[in-house]
């Protein structure tokens, strides 16, 4: 497995690897906040013009998961990281962390759902803790653009570097 940079020509793998893992939320999160597809293709050409860093996991020419970083000045956000349902649970998650995490020098966030109990029991296995719920909001509030409702049924999970 390889760990790359995304080009251009990625894109439409990333938004089909985005919106197959996604599904794993129907059901699980607040039905007001699911919809299809999950990210639409102007959504992913606005992350990445908002300054979203992308990074895949390659095997065989093919992708086999994603995971963005965007700089916010004091801390690095970690945004949509998906591995494709196929090559979960095979290292995919832990090596694309672990790359990105080799990129960063100051405290990473990483923002996901309160119901998306397998994401955050994936980043306390490697190494990321819970913020609390009274500072959890204010995060969520300086660091994303995201409705009230999506603040109120999200989590915030950090690690500092050592």
């Amino acid at each position: 497995m390889h760990i790359r940079k995304s080009k251009e020509a990625d894109f439409a793998a990333m938004l089909a690897i985005i919106n197959d893992a996604a599904r794993a939320y129907r059901g699980v999160i607040p039905a007001d906040r699911w919809h299809e597809p999950y990210m639409s293709a102007d959504e992913l050409e606005r992350e990445i013009a908002e300054g979203v860093l992308f990074w895949v996991a390659e095997e065989k020419e093919h992708l086999t998961g994603l995971m963005g970083i965007q700089d916010k000045g004091d801390v690095t956000l970690v945004r949509h990281a998906y591995v494709a349902p196929t090559a979960q649970r095979s290292g995919v998650g832990t090596k694309l962390l672990r790359h990105v995490e080799g990129l960063i020098d100051k405290p990473i966030l990483i923002g996901t759902w309160a119901a998306a109990t397998w994401a955050i029991d994936f980043y306390r296995r490697n190494g990321f803790t819970l913020a609390p719920s009274d500072e959890k909001d204010q995060l969520l509030r300086t660091y994303w653009s995201i409705p009230a409702r999506q603040i109120e049924t999200s989590v915030v999970l950090r690690r500092c570097p050592t």
